[in-house]
């Protein structure tokens, strides 16, 4: 059953709240804040809590609503899910029509940096600005953060022994593959790593993160409808960002006249490493 006692530790008084979704199935977010919407997709292998850091920064002039993308997090898990680039979209898009939202700033990192701009392109007239920090969309994704996570997420991918493989993951692991996205390792909250790992002990959870990993191709292909996106974006990289300096050149190529931002000293997941900036830019997107 859905387990918010985490969530609630970081935000006593955030409304958690179950979206049905047109298949039936539910999508956890939290809602906290006051003022326009400001809609957060997080990272390969977590969940809404990546942002517990920068939510109560912004909350006093965003509506914040920290989503649990289908099957991660405390959303449902279906059997037999797709969790391509346009699957998660799809449920983006409805998450914001089914709530009406308007004026919407899309705030993503990583995977879900890569959505929300996808998702920009199918949410016109709703979407006011999209900040996009360390997009995931090249390939090798996650198997890019060090030795550990190439091995592990090379043998989760293979097609005989992956189901096998993604099984095993325990919480070293877990956390040798997180700290990969991080410059300096102890911005993993240990509290954290033990609730990603609580998540990951539900039934079908290893199917689900192993899917994710396999669909990294979706992810880049998701590319061709950057052009599409009419709303400002503001493009944010950590210089040690796992993408490569001709991959992020050749994204902000396709996103032109997109706004781009620099964070020295910081990895993949900045909004663990640099949560004061991430909240700073995500201000600043709307005052623009």
């Amino acid at each position: 059953m859905p387990d918010s006692s985490y969530t609630r530790r970081w935000s006593p008084t955030g409304e958690i709240e179950y979206a049905t979704r047109t298949d039936g199935t539910r999508l956890r977010y939290l809602k906290t804040g006051s003022g326009p919407p400001l809609v957060l997709l997080h990272t390969v292998r977590t969940q809404l809590d990546h942002f517990q850091l920068v939510i109560p920064t912004v909350e006093h002039a965003f509506t914040a609503y920290a989503v649990d993308f289908p099957g991660m997090g405390w959303s449902d898990i279906e059997p037999g899910a797709n969790y391509s680039e346009p699957a998660l979209r799809r449920a983006v898009v409805e998450l914001v029509e089914a709530l009406n939202l308007t004026d919407v700033t899309l705030g993503g990192e990583s995977m879900g940096a890569t959505v929300a701009l996808a998702a920009a392109t199918e949410l016109r007239g709703r979407v006011q600005a999209v900040v996009a920090f360390n997009l995931y969309d090249y390939p090798q994704g996650v198997g890019r953060a060090n030795r550990v996570a190439a091995s592990y997420i090379g043998s989760s991918r293979a097609p005989v022994i992956g189901p096998v493989v993604a099984r095993t993951e325990n919480k070293p692991v877990l956390g040798v593959v997180l700290r990969g996205g991080l410059v300096d390792g102890s911005k993993l909250p240990g509290h954290y790593l033990s609730e990603l790992r609580r998540v990951g002990r539900r039934r079908g959870y290893p199917r689900v993160a192993r899917e994710v990993y396999r669909n990294v191709d979706s992810m880049v292909a998701a590319r061709a409808v950057y052009s599409r996106i009419s709303a400002p974006v503001t493009v944010v990289y950590g210089d040690r960002d796992w993408s490569h300096p001709h991959e992020r050149q050749a994204n902000l190529a396709l996103l032109r006249g997109s706004r781009s931002i620099s964070l020295p000293g910081t990895g993949h997941f900045a909004a663990l490493e640099r949560p004061d900036r991430v909240a700073e830019i995500l201000l600043d997107s709307h005052r623009g």
